[in-house]
């Protein structure tokens, strides 16, 4: 497989000089009827302009001669070249990919929506150049399909799999991580590298969307119901022990249970609570 070289042109500086210099002889053999210099003179002035050639900072010019490739000029400049070769320009410019969000599917099979942002630019010219047709389109197929291919890998939360260590949107580092690596290994055969892929869009497809935002609502509403009832029963437990400890009352089991009881409705209730003064007896 061949690879990138540099190709050391030139200076245009120097071939402008000579060709000016062709172009005014011309007029000397003119006055000096010397007509087939004239001709010579003229021909190779015309031969040479087509080899000037300029590279703009973080551009490359890849050369080509009769379908050979003989190197990549990157020094910036103004510079001279076989007027044979065919010159095609390559951006070395940084990148930036703002994919649309596509519709995948996760490791669980849901629908969701993705969408990635990546950094990227050409590294090696030849393989850019020579081992893919449109590097540029290259790179928007093969960002899909890996995207594609990390969604498949990973559930989009450890809600139906609670198993799950790693997830589309709990571990957006180590997720972004393994896209990266699987998006530079996908371009490396077009010489791309990949300075940096995130996600930065994330969320289920509209037609689930709903019915998986009341799922989480739910878990979340049994979560913090969970945690409340661990906080009433602690805090029942507590003033049990402290009105038996100072001998405040003494309780049978009937109203242990029934003060239980009330304690953990005022504790656990989502609405306010009425208190019920009782005026009589503590067993009326």
């Amino acid at each position: 497989m061949k690879e990138e070289k540099l190709f050391k042109p030139m200076p245009g500086y120097l071939a402008i000089i000579i060709i000016l210099l062709l172009i005014g002889l011309p007029v000397w053999a003119i006055v000096t009827y010397q007509m087939i210099w004239t001709i010579i003179f003229i021909v190779l002035a015309v031969f040479g302009l087509p080899g000037i050639t300029v590279v703009n900072p973080n551009e490359s010019k890849v050369l080509v001669l009769f379908g050979a490739y003989k190197g990549t000029i990157k020094e910036n400049g103004f510079w001279w070249t076989n007027p044979f070769f065919v010159k095609k320009n390559i951006s070395l410019r940084a990148r930036n990919l703002d994919s649309d969000p596509i519709k995948v599917n996760d490791k669980l099979g849901n629908p969701i929506m993705i969408g990635v942002v990546m950094v990227w630019r050409v590294k090696d010219t030849y393989k850019a150049a020579f081992d893919v047709d449109d590097y540029t389109m290259f790179v928007d197929i093969q960002n899909e399909a890996a995207i594609r291919k990390l969604a498949g890998r990973y559930p989009y939360d450890n809600l139906e799999d609670e198993n799950a260590h790693l997830t589309l949107r709990s571990s957006s580092e180590e997720v972004n991580t393994m896209l990266e690596q699987e998006i530079t290994e996908r371009l490396e055969i077009a010489g791309i590298e990949v300075m940096e892929a995130r996600i930065n869009y994330l969320a289920y497809a509209k037609e689930i969307a709903g019915a998986m935002l009341k799922r989480q609502q739910a878990s979340a509403i049994v979560a913090a119901r969970t945690k409340i009832v661990e906080g009433a029963v602690g805090m029942v437990e507590m003033a049990l022990n402290e009105l038996s400890k100072k001998k405040i009352i003494e309780l049978d089991e009937e109203k242990e249970a029934a003060m239980v009881s009330n304690l953990m409705v005022v504790l656990t209730s989502d609405k306010d609570i009425s208190p019920v003064v009782n005026t009589g007896t503590l067993y009326q």
